[in-house]
């Protein structure tokens, strides 16, 4: 089958052509992902490689988050009428040329400039994937399919921290570069080979995202994606003085524990498709409910024994990793008609949400230390969950918008 007649054709839900696209876009997340995170792994030697301290080599990190969010944004407007195949293809081509950049790169400069171009990247292509995911496969299918796209994450996120230093130590951080290019070489080449032609169904102007968030119960969907993801992170980002301040683990322990947590969490994202198969709502509000009960746990009982603080993160791990396939799923049901402006309006949130959650983690813990960290980001999490029970849905938000024609913007 060409491309043209894969476009033309209704979605390919059990054709090895639509799978195969599928899983060279978890591809692109997985290599997405691992040189989002590489830097955290290759701080210090990237720091005394380029003559910087380690707080300016650590805006790699920062300046990728800030850019992706305006790229989640802007991609649909600024694309419209481009085919995603292209447009999804040049986000790949960024990729290499952005860890290029970042490996031959002879100063804070040439780093940062190279981690705007991932930035661009990133938010883009996380923008557009559940849309395109859509159009590869009919809806009953999305659900697993796109628990599939997000199993590169916590596989990325294992093989950035765990691999990136342990393979910085051995070839320099350079090398290890190299090697996400490489990886990003054959994410293009299996790209390119499997993903069909998909021209753009609707135009979408930049005030799309406007309309879209003025639709009924968006703007509750927004706050309690901000509220999960911002718990998350916020406990996330200091899980490792938990262990080691709290739990009382030496380094063996903790890696142990850490692997743990992203073991369960890749198992939770496959599970994910099962879960949402059967009820997306409840999985909405049963993930954030799991992981809020868990953090007044951790809080209340941490430290209690080394064995029962490993699985309760290890059960957090799980739960988290069917939240953003959750997540995902719900702007394609509520808004399927503008599905890559509604995509952009997540990636967004989820962006501000790592921003927020860490920042709101670090206030916390300089007020009150970790255990407190642990109550905070269960108390976020647990009113999450009840916004999910009081008014998020997980149907259409409103069945006219999708008689609207190209003369649209008069609807609201």
């Amino acid at each position: 089958m060409t491309t043209n007649e894969l476009h033309d054709s209704p979605p390919p839900g059990a054709s090895r052509g639509a799978w195969r696209a599928v899983f060279s876009l978890t591809l692109g997340v997985f290599s997405l992902v691992m040189a989002e995170f590489l830097p955290a792994s290759l701080l210090t030697p990237m720091a005394n490689s380029l003559g910087i301290s380690e707080g300016q080599a650590g805006q790699a990190v920062t300046v990728t988050a800030v850019v992706a969010l305006l790229s989640g944004l802007l991609v649909a407007s600024v694309t419209q009428r481009l085919d995603r195949r292209h447009v999804l293809l040049a986000f790949s081509l960024l990729m290499i040329a952005a860890n290029l950049l970042v490996a031959y790169s002879p100063d804070l400069i040439w780093l940062l400039a190279g981690r705007v171009l991932l930035g661009v990247a990133l938010g883009g292509f996380w923008a557009l994937s559940a849309a395109t995911v859509m159009r590869l496969v009919p809806e009953h299918d999305v659900p697993r399919a796109l628990s599939i796209l997000f199993a590169g994450v916590p596989i990325a996120t294992i093989s950035a921290a765990a691999l990136g230093s342990y393979l910085g130590e051995l070839v320099g951080w350079r090398n290890v570069f190299l090697l996400t290019t490489a990886i990003s070489v054959l994410t293009l080449i299996f790209q390119y080979a499997t993903l069909p032609r998909m021209t753009p169904e609707r135009p979408s102007p930049l005030g799309t995202l406007v309309r879209v968030m003025k639709r009924p119960g968006m703007m509750v969907g927004i706050v309690a994606i901000l509220l999960v993801f911002c718990g998350h992170f916020a406990f996330f980002t200091y899980v490792r003085p938990f262990l080691e301040g709290v739990s009382h683990m030496g380094i063996n322990a903790l890696s142990s524990t850490l692997l743990a947590f992203g073991v369960a969490n890749f198992v939770g994202t496959l599970a994910a498709g099962y879960l949402l198969e059967r009820s997306l709502r409840l999985t909405l509000l049963l993930m954030p409910l799991i992981m809020g009960s868990l953090g007044w746990l951790l809080a209340t009982l941490g430290g209690f024994s080394m064995g029962t603080d490993a699985l309760m993160v290890a059960l957090w791990g799980f739960a988290f990793g069917a939240v953003p396939v959750a997540w995902s799923t719900w702007i394609t049901r509520v808004v399927p008609d503008e599905a890559e402006s509604g995509g952009g309006l997540i990636v967004a949130s989820i962006q501000l949400a790592i921003a927020l959650g860490a920042a709101a983690g670090g206030v916390v813990f300089g007020i009150g230390g970790v255990l407190a960290v642990c109550a905070t980001a269960g108390t976020m999490l647990l009113a999450g969950a009840a916004l999910v029970m009081a008014g998020v849905r997980a149907q259409p938000v409103d069945t006219a918008f999708e008689a609207c024609d190209a003369e649209r913007s008069a609807c609201s």
